[in-house]
């Protein structure tokens, strides 16, 4: 028994118990204390104020629980050890009626069991209860504010559903009975509950909205996020039938059991070229779990970004580096910090862009003390070998150039993250521009425009044609066709943001950007500067030595960089590291600091290695091989391969007779940029010439082959950039090869775009192998130019549906080299087999239709039966893995022999 006068004598003991542990230890006894009928709702609202402090309300709670009586006491004191009893169950026990006549009064009886079954699961149960009309969209606004965790916010759904009439509480009864029971933490310590409440919070609230690509507005990544494509990667074998396609799979297969190359190892690789949406997609992973509507096996998830890492230049342990460079406990550090070192099942550690960490994998040193300090760059490789923290999750993001076979030993399973699929980019910009007819209006475009389509691909490129709608829509000028193009648009588009509003809207006009000049090259200097040091985070101190000021700022290229320290002068990121590679090219054709024989550095003529073609480059280009420390010729000679090659496409595109008239308005040299444009061109011829030399001799009675080293698609890349036709046919004069092999190459639609620009102007026919890319049917539609160099075309695993191959074949019945077409685990159906038909009746020099692990029926197979009996030439034609019975592929096989199912 415990009477009043034994209870205000332990008030002071109350008061502690109630205040030591977190809020949510506070809010499970109000919880009880309810079901009990103890407080009534006038009650229970006093003492569920927000911003309170908890001392307040726990002395507030001790006089509203004495004035009840003896009675009252006792149930408090009750109360106190269910909530501390809570943690050491996975479920509460708690059985009710789901379909009670009296449902509020039963969602309170049971208000301890229903919270903790709830608040796992509560971002999906408030998005269906705003669908079926129980809830607005304001009301989910409300419960959703960051500064709630889980179970505040079932609390507070829980508290509208009290006082809401329309069956909402009969909804909640009944649905959250059938909601799974996740396991409840495993252990009992208030620090550990605490810390994990603050980590979802800070987490929540560093996630919640969208600003990779823009400083000046923040989008809500929930309103906006839209899924790209990612597939698994699996290793091919050498021999056998052929090979399902890659799986495409949602984020919540991050980590799934199949597919792994290490099943020992503990972390999981996602590759993607640069705005193809890498940090997005973490970014969701993070506000999923934040909003425990995803990844609840994990209890804690610190997120970090690699370019930020790099700049933490004193050593420092797990510890340091979970507390202080994420989120710091308020309390039992140590124990927390314990738990994570006896369930690191239960961590997840995210890196985002590990190709701008500028130091290179090795696992040499090895370090497998938690609490010694060591460099940033030992710790995390260490980390990603499990020598700490083993078991603990580990997802890694990188362009796919810094990822190296000695890493892949480490990873357990690596994703390929594609970008926007045709219905993701519709559907993308739907999501960005709700206005009646706008995003049909931008569709309907990029429809139109095939090369415009082939860069949205990419998500960065998506989020600029959103931003630039009205100049795209309204100019009525050409479309953009080259990626600088676009940055030229997207440069237009701000530089007019910041100008007067009476300023003429009419391109991109020269004094427009003679007028900010100055700023473009400031932006321009930081960044070829950043590039040169593997820096793209910028200090107060580099921004002043670069001569940036706040006016530069204020254009909006340089942001705020995430997760930065709080202070006066918080750090600088450029939007994205496409925008640093551009402007960097823009400071080398404009600043008159530029020399023009640096650009050989740009397109690999200036390695070492290369002194003969040292010795070859014009009077213009030869400035001795020393380069002084931070002179341009050494920040290029440093500069990540990845980033010099976005940078060297930008310059080709600047250096384009399209855009040079432009730019010699804007100064005072039109020899000068003449000479950057000889330079560059040269640099261009000779780089191909020295690539295309490089390939052995032919096997004897075989063709010569070619496989494309790393730097090649964006030397041609660079080539489409300059648009010169007589350009790219004296870059190609001197290929001489049957086969050229492009597999595992990233190649997108705007890469096919590039290679048929280039590759029609091959002297002689070349059987090209695109397998196991992103071609799609838009990049089909951007190959059919170099059709007719081709003798043999395959295109295995790259997601091309019927509308893309009925437009080859199309093209593809004029082209008289044209003999093979391999097309294995594509998305073919009925749909294209008369045209294929077509394709073996007009063509009889035809010889090969590969065709397997597509979606071809019975039906489409007998169609091209019929016409193969009509075709003397034709030696095979593969249709396995597809749709038929056993019984369809008896009746088919006695048909023909050339026909292989």
């Amino acid at each position: 028994m415990c009477t009043q006068e034994a209870f205000q004598a332990q008030r002071s003991q109350l008061v502690g118990l109630l205040v030591s542990g977190s809020l949510e230890g506070f809010e499970s006894v109000l919880d009880w204390l309810l079901s009990w009928d103890v407080l009534s709702w006038e009650d229970y609202e006093s003492l569920s104020l927000v911003g309170q402090p908890l001392s307040h309300l726990a002395r507030h709670l001790l006089d509203t629980v004495w004035k009840k009586g003896a009675w009252g006491c006792e149930q408090l004191v009750a109360a106190v050890r269910e909530a501390q009893a809570d943690s050491q169950s996975p479920e509460l026990p708690g059985h009710w009626d789901p379909h009670s006549p009296q449902p509020a009064q039963d969602l309170q009886s049971h208000r301890p069991a229903i919270v903790r079954r709830l608040y796992s699961h509560v971002e999906g149960v408030l998005d269906l209860a705003h669908e079926r009309g129980f809830i607005s969209r304001y009301e989910c606004d409300e419960i959703r504010l960051p500064i709630f965790t889980s179970s505040q916010r079932a609390r507070r759904l829980l508290d509208l559903a009290t006082v809401k009439a329309n069956g909402l509480a009969a909804f909640l009864l009944q649905h959250v009975q059938e909601l799974p029971v996740l396991l409840a933490l495993p252990f009992q310590d208030a620090a550990c509950k605490k810390f994990m409440s603050k980590l979802r919070t800070t987490v929540s609230a560093q996630s919640r909205f969208l600003n990779t690509y823009d400083g000046a507005e923040n989008l809500c990544l929930e309103e906006i996020y839209t899924e790209n494509v990612l597939e698994i990667r699996t290793e091919l074998g050498m021999a056998g039938p052929p090979q399902q396609s890659p799986a495409t799979l949602g984020l919540e297969e991050l980590f799934s059991t199949r597919g792994h190359l290490n099943k020992d190892a503990d972390t999981v690789l996602v590759v993607g070229e640069a705005g193809s949406g890498k940090s997005t997609l973490l970014q969701q992973l993070h506000l999923l779990w934040a909003a425990g509507r995803d990844f609840q096996e994990f209890l804690f998830v610190f997120p970090f970004s690699c370019r930020q890492l790099q700049c933490l230049a004193k050593p420092l342990s797990v510890r340091a580096l979970l507390f202080e460079h994420c989120c710091w406990p308020d309390l039992g550090q140590q124990d927390v910090f314990q738990f994570l070192l006896d369930h690191p099942d239960r961590v997840l550690l995210t890196f985002d862009g590990f190709d701008e960490f500028r130091f290179r994998f090795t696992d040499g040193e090895r370090h497998c003390s938690p609490t010694d300090p060591t460099s940033v760059q030992n710790l995390l490789f260490n980390l990603l070998q499990g020598n700490l923290l083993k078991n603990a999750r580990k997802v890694l993001t990188s362009r796919p150039d810094a990822v190296s076979a000695l890493l892949r030993k480490y990873v357990h399973t690596e994703f390929t993250l594609k970008g926007f699929s045709e219905e993701g980019i519709e559907l993308y910009l739907r999501k960005c521009h709700r206005e009646p007819g706008l995003a049909d209006r931008l569709i309907s475009l990029l429809r139109a425009t095939s090369a415009l389509h082939g860069l949205c691909h990419l998500p960065v490129f998506s989020w600029m044609v959103s931003k630039c709608h009205q100049e795209l829509l309204l100019q009525g000028g050409g479309s953009p066709k080259t990626t600088t193009d676009m940055y030229l648009l997207i440069l237009q588009h701000f530089l007019l943001h910041a100008s007067p509003p009476d300023s003429a809207p009419g391109g991109l006009e020269p004094g427009l950007l003679r007028g900010r000049l100055p700023t473009l090259l400031h932006l321009g200097q930081l960044a070829l500067w950043g590039l040169g040091t593997c820096c793209y985070v910028f200090s107060a101190k580099q921004l002043q030595a670069a001569h940036v000021d706040s006016e530069d700022i204020s254009l909006g290229f340089l942001v705020r960089a995430k997760r930065a320290v709080p202070g006066s002068a918080p750090p600088m990121e450029f939007l994205h590291i496409t925008f640093q590679c551009f402007f960097a090219a823009f400071y080398l054709v404009l600043s008159a600091d530029v020399p023009p024989s640096s650009l050989r550095y740009l397109f690999s003529c200036g390695r070492p290695g290369s002194s003969l073609l040292a010795r070859l480059l014009p009077a213009m280009c030869v400035q001795g091989s020393r380069c002084k420390e931070d002179s341009v010729e050494a920040l290029l000679q440093e500069a990540e391969p990845h980033n010099l090659q976005i940078t060297a496409a930008f310059l080709a595109g600047l250096l384009s007779r399209e855009h040079r008239g432009l730019l010699a308005k804007c100064q005072g040299s039109e020899t000068a940029l003449r000479q950057r444009q000889a330079c560059a061109r040269w640099c261009l011829a000779r780089s191909l010439h020295k690539h295309f030399h490089s390939i052995p001799p032919a096997v004897p009675g075989e063709a010569k082959s070619m496989h494309a080293m790393p730097g090649f698609i964006w030397l041609i890349r660079s080539l489409y950039e300059m648009q010169e036709e007589r350009l790219a046919q004296e870059a190609v004069r001197g290929l001489d090869v049957g086969h050229l092999k492009l597999t595992f190459c990233s190649v997108g639609p705007a890469e096919c775009a590039a290679m048929a620009f280039v590759l029609r102007h091959l002297r002689r026919p070349v059987a090209l192998q695109l397998d196991h890319n992103s071609v799609g049917d838009v990049g089909v539609e951007q190959l059919l130019p170099c059709l007719s160099v081709c003798t043999a075309l395959y295109l295995r695993d790259n997601n091309i549906s019927d509308r893309g191959i009925c437009q080859l074949i199309e093209r593809a019945l004029h082209c008289e080299q044209l003999q093979k077409l391999a097309l294995f685990n594509n998305k073919l159906t009925d749909g294209c087999a008369h045209s294929m038909a077509r394709l073996l009746m007009c063509k009889q020099n035809f010889l090969a239709l590969r065709l397997s692990n597509n979606c071809i029926t019975y039906r489409g197979a007998e169609a091209l039966l019929q016409t193969l009996e009509r075709n003397d030439t034709i030696l095979e034609v593969w249709l396995r893995g597809n749709t038929f019975s056993p019984e369809e592929i008896e009746k088919l096989s006695h048909r023909d022999a050339r026909l292989l199912l």
